[in-house]
This record gives C-alpha cells, structure tokens and sequence, in this order.
C-alpha cells in the first residue's frame, strides 16, 4: 500500500497547481456528501466557533471549507513529493520574515508553531528551505501505519528532520533548540493523557498540547506563529510569520490559553481554509473531561 500511495503522490506531484487544486475542491464536496461524520464534525465545529452567523452564509461556507479541505489534502503530494526549489517558487510572498532573521542574528533557536490553516506542509517546507540550519517536525504517527513512512520520506528532505510527539522525540527536539535549530509544531493535536491541559478555544474546552508554551520558555528559544494561505485561482501561496501577540509567562494554564488565542486569531484570518472537519474537541483515553462536560452526579 505504502509503494502504490508514494506512486500516486508523486504523479499527483506533477500536476499543475491549479489542477491539483480543483481536483482536490471535487474530492473534499464528494467527501462531504458521501461521509455523514466528515459534515457533521465540519459544521459543528464551524457553529460552535460562531465565525458565520448568518444561515445562508453558513451553508454556503461550509461546503467551502470542504473544498479547501480537499485541496490541501492533496497538496501533501506537491509538499513531499516535489523538489524544495519547486516548491519555493510556488510562495509569492513571505510577510514576517524579518522576525526570523531577529532570532537568528539572537542565536535563538525557533519554535515554529503553525494551527492547520492553509497549506502547512508547504508553508513548513519554505521555511526549512529558507533556514540556515535543519527544521525538526513534530508528528504523531498517523492511525494508518502504512502511512508513517510515506510522510516521513516526503518531510525528511533537503534540511528537514521529524520527531515523534513523545519522550525521545521532545528531547532530540530541545536539544536541537539549544543548538541554535529550530522545529515545527501544529498546536491544534490533541495530546494525550498528561500533556495538556483543558483550555477555551473558541469558546469550548479543548485539551490542549503545553509542549509549546514548555519549549518556548527555554532560555533562548523564539516562539512565532505562521500559516501558509492559499491563494485563490491556483496562484500559490503567501507565508504569514509573527510573534505572539505576548511572550509565556511560564504559568501553564496562561501559557496554553494564550496559545489558543494565538492560533484563533491566525484561523479568523483564514476561516475557510482551517481544518474544521478535525475532531478538536475529544477527550483523550485517560484524561478527566472538564467540569462543563462531566454528568451531573
């Protein structure tokens, strides 16, 4: 399976960008109609989030976000599949890079912290492309194990590295940090029990990672936010990076909340283009809900 997936990706790789997102538009609206659990997940979370209110905008919104859903899904194969210089021809713009060149002239080392918006691993590969030195990426092991391998040899290219989001993988991370490197974390994951905290995003808990706020308040470690917008008619794409909008403060409860606001305020910019259709809100196995979803004793 894995053979026949890495084949696919790297025929799709070939396409033209306006191609392939068309394409991708046409599979996420099939998705949508043909998966019960994909719609409902998708509008809940849009409803909750109350980013549309109008009714007639909402329908119409929502199958939008089905379209970019679609569209970066299969941008993955351009992400892994294509040359970096490819690729870097693909980003017409890149606002904010001054502050990358800020923690570099520092020393720094960078955590890179980007919600799933827009194209990531696109936007992710530009900046590895753009950095002197190499950019380790945090993952969790996709449920399909087949998988694992295919985006691994897609992410470990040119300078980029992966790291599991466990134990080893937080230490190869700080010590890369410490070095002066940098690496990339996609805060909206759900963690597991004992590596987060339940805190409001969007107006409802969500269990949320505290690796962020724990690595960015490393001595000499910058923390900023980007995504990667999708520009619309298959035009490419623009890199957005800035600071938090306040540093951590070292309280974890603090810490993770303004984290979510960090990320909220980079989806408001971008809505249709977020990952709505994700299951943001679960509990994980082990993790006691917060007091607003526990049965009334």
């Amino acid at each position: 399976m894995a053979r026949f997936v890495q084949l696919l990706l790297t025929w799709l790789s070939h396409l033209p960008l306006r191609w392939l997102q068309s394409l991708g538009a046409v599979a996420g609206r099939l998705t949508y109609h043909a998966s019960p659990r994909f719609r409902q997940r998708l509008k809940d979370n849009l409803a909750s989030s109350k980013i549309v209110r109008n009714y007639q905008d909402f329908t119409h919104f929502v199958k939008r976000v089905a379209d970019e859903t679609g569209k970066g899904a299969l941008e993955l194969a351009i992400a892994w599949c294509r040359e970096p210089a490819a690729i870097d021809r693909l980003v017409k713009r890149c606002d904010g890079w001054q502050h990358v060149e800020a923690a570099l002239a520092r020393g720094d080392g960078i955590v890179f912290v980007t919600p799933h918006v827009g194209s990531y691993d696109i936007a992710g590969r530009y900046v590895s492309n753009r950095l002197p030195f190499p950019l380790t990426a945090m993952y969790r092991p996709p449920k399909l194990a087949w998988l694992e391998p295919v985006m691994n040899a897609g992410r470990v290219r040119g300078k980029g590295k992966t790291a599991p989001a466990n134990a080893s993988g937080v230490r190869t991370v700080v010590k890369a940090l410490k070095q002066g490197e940098a690496t990339i974390i996609l805060p909206d994951q759900v963690p597991g029990n004992g590596e987060g905290v339940w805190a409001p995003f969007f107006g409802r808990p969500a269990y949320t990672m505290t690796l962020v706020p724990r690595l960015g308040t490393v001595k000499g470690v910058t923390t900023l936010m980007f995504a990667g917008e999708r520009l619309a008619d298959g035009q490419g794409f623009a890199v957005h990076i800035e600071p938090l909008p306040e540093p951590f403060s070292g309280d974890k409860d603090a810490d993770v909340a303004l984290l979510n606001r960090a990320v909220e305020s980079l989806i408001r910019r971008f809505p249709e283009q977020y990952l709505w259709s994700y299951n943001r809100y679960k509990c994980p196995a082990g993790v006691e809900p917060p007091p607003a979803l526990r049965n009334p004793e």
